[in-house]
């Protein structure tokens, strides 16, 4: 079975996307609307993303000290991508939108994601900077750049982590400063210049698009001219490298911020990824110094306004980390139905004298293909299940929308750490089923592997996002959210009880429930965050491995739901991959929950002096 048919299971027996064209942002939708977006996206996806892959790897992006240089197929890619209309496929129509649901702009953007992650990179940060202006920005603002960026004129960046600071953004030094005393008359907004250095900036420069439009954390003096501690201070502006006048038009300027550098990651190597200089003075402007920017929404309020940028990209980069492991595991099974090594063992050991067979014949092999499967399939599946609660968020009724609010809240952390995590081992899986082919530049697998080794990282390490959820995600609104996740499982474990081919998961699904339950109550009846804290990391990995269980044992129950139209081997195979998780990777979870319940002091009472 293709990944498209595990998709379009999941996406319309699984979790019903048909049934939101009955709501009336969503009317003049349809299934076949639906499936006509998955069709065009596959298909630009096959034609101009996935063979350019490896020349977009191979040819990284090089500067001369005047230009950065892509190869022409990555220009290619990106203005297929604008073309599809995919920038502002959940926007209203009224901006040139589809009104898609996001799960099924999700879905379709998939395909990208598996084809060439780092070509599809620009799109998925621009749709996230002109999506949080949209949210956020003034009416001008959304006009002159949120439009351009989702008509594709111009692409988008977020700027945040500073070379002294790494993900610490309560210690950024950029400067804002008023931009003379009429910097509140401006129609592009309250207008500031900036100062400061940003490193790891994705996208931070190239010639796809004729402006980059950057979105940037920084902090407003005081009146003592002494910057605020802390996240407070920090606000947000629209900083582009071209300036532009209140109609959207270049105005032949070009802004205060200089490439200093890039820098050169293991993976991504499509993706410019840079170190920024604003206002150093190297691209002096109007007179002044400084880089100009536009404050966005209120003074203070910035990273407010960047979490949904931020919350946006983490799905999105669970996305890309689930398509880039499927895309290793439909290379590795690929692999091995034609790779003829071994002989099966049989009563009497092995007859030498009998034809090798393909090494998926092997039950070691099975595990490693049975494991990725697993792993990258569920991943999916709950990449989907969170966009669909961002459609509900946004068009269900007020107490639904509530709900769904609350659940995202909980599940993104695991929604962007999880796939982060698991689907790299899906790759490095694949690596050791091509054997020692696995580990050349031949074969495809090895840049997937460093590719996705990235996604650890982006948004926010495991740590952070596992500080959030333990420290504040199962904490807010008096524990709210994590007990409606729980009532979601235990729905799923009722419901699964009833196919006599799921109750042992379902049974170990509810004990796995009670373990978690139990383990987060002991992590804080100490009272001491530290203490409860230290084992965040190991708590992510039990949270994440108990909600994978429980998305696996509800596709398992809709697969049994759906049997009578489905191939009995795709229904074989989602029970398998099913069991294999319930049975080889669910039990991992009692020595996470172990230190996470003890509270265990190993970590935190270890001296640095003696490591």
């Amino acid at each position: 079975m293709t990944m498209r048919a595990t998709l379009d299971f999941l996406l319309h027996d699984w979790i019903d996307a048909a049934s939101l064209t009955r709501r009336p942002r969503f009317a003049d939708h349809s299934r076949e609307t639906f499936d006509s977006v998955l069709d065009t996206c596959e298909r630009i996806a096959r034609e101009k993303f996935a063979p350019y892959n490896r020349l977009a790897d191979t040819e990284e992006p090089h500067f001369d000290g005047e230009r950065v240089h892509l190869p022409q197929s990555t220009h290619d890619a990106a203005r297929a991508y604008v073309e599809s209309g995919m920038l502002a496929a959940a926007q209203d129509y009224e901006i040139g939108g589809m009104q898609l649901p996001c799960v099924v702009e999700m879905a379709a953007n998939s395909f990208f994601s598996m084809s060439s992650v780092s070509m599809g990179a620009y799109a998925m940060l621009t749709s996230g900077n002109a999506s949080l202006l949209m949210a956020h920005g003034s009416p001008r603002q959304k006009a002159v750049f949120a439009r351009n960026e989702f008509a594709g004129r111009w692409f988008g960046t977020m700027c945040l982590s500073e070379p002294q600071a790494g993900s610490s953004l309560s210690d950024i030094a950029t400067r804002a400063v008023p931009d003379g005393s009429d910097y509140q008359d401006d129609p592009l907004g309250p207008r500031y210049r900036l100062k400061g250095h940003k490193m790891w900036i994705s996208g931070g420069e190239h010639e796809i698009t004729e402006n980059i439009i950057h979105l940037v954390l920084a902090k407003i003096p005081g009146p003592d001219g002494k910057l605020v501690p802390g996240v407070k201070g920090i606000s947000l502006f629209i900083v582009p490298k071209r300036l532009v006048d209140a109609d959207g038009r270049l105005t032949g300027e070009r802004n205060d911020v200089a490439l200093a550098g890039l820098n050169h990651k293991c993976g991504y190597r499509g993706t410019t990824n840079t170190l920024l200089n604003f206002g150093e003075g190297r691209f002096p402007v109007r007179g002044g110094a400084g880089a100009i920017g536009y404050l966005v929404g209120e003074p203070g309020r910035g990273l407010a306004c960047m979490f949904h940028m931020m919350n946006e990209a983490r799905i999105g980069v669970g996305l890309g980390a689930t398509m880039l492991g499927y895309a290793g595991f439909l290379a590795s099974l690929d692999y091995a139905r034609q790779r003829s090594q071994g002989r099966p063992v049989g009563p009497a050991g092995k007859d030498p004298a009998s034809p090798p067979v393909p090494i998926i014949e092997h039950a070691d092999v099975k595990r490693m293909l049975l494991a990725q499967k697993a792993y990258c399939e569920g991943a999916l599946a709950l990449e989907l299940y969170c966009a669909r609660l961002v459609d509900e968020q946004l068009t269900g009724e007020p107490a639904a929308a509530d709900e769904a609010r609350l659940l995202l809240e909980v599940l993104t952390p695991i929604a962007k750490s999880w796939p982060s995590e698991w689907c790299l081992e899906a790759n490095s899986l694949a690596m050791q089923v091509l054997g020692g082919y696995g580990y050349t530049r031949d074969f495809p697998v090895e840049q997937y592997w460093r590719d996705n080794r990235l996604n650890m990282i982006h948004e926010g390490t495991h740590g952070i996002q596992a500080l959030d959820l333990l420290g504040r995600k199962v904490l807010m609104d008096e524990g709210r959210g994590l007990k409606l996740l729980s009532q979601r499982m235990q729905a799923s474990i009722a419901a699964a009880g009833a196919h006599p081919a799921l109750v042992e998961s379902a049974q170990t699904l509810g004990q796995a429930l009670a373990r978690l339950s139990a383990a987060t109550r002991a992590a804080w009846a100490g009272g001491q965050p530290a203490e409860a804290l230290a084992n965040a990391t190991p708590y992510l990995q039990a949270f994440g491995h108990v909600v994978l269980a429980w998305i696996w044992l509800d596709v398992a129950r809709c697969a049994l739901a759906c049997q009578d139209r489905l191939a009995p081997s795709f229904v074989d195979g989602k029970l398998a991959a099913a069991r294999y998780f319930h049975r080889y990777e669910l039990p991992r979870i009692d020595a996470w929950l172990g230190v996470v319940a003890s509270r265990d002091r190993t970590c935190l009472d270890l001296s640095p002096e003696a490591l």
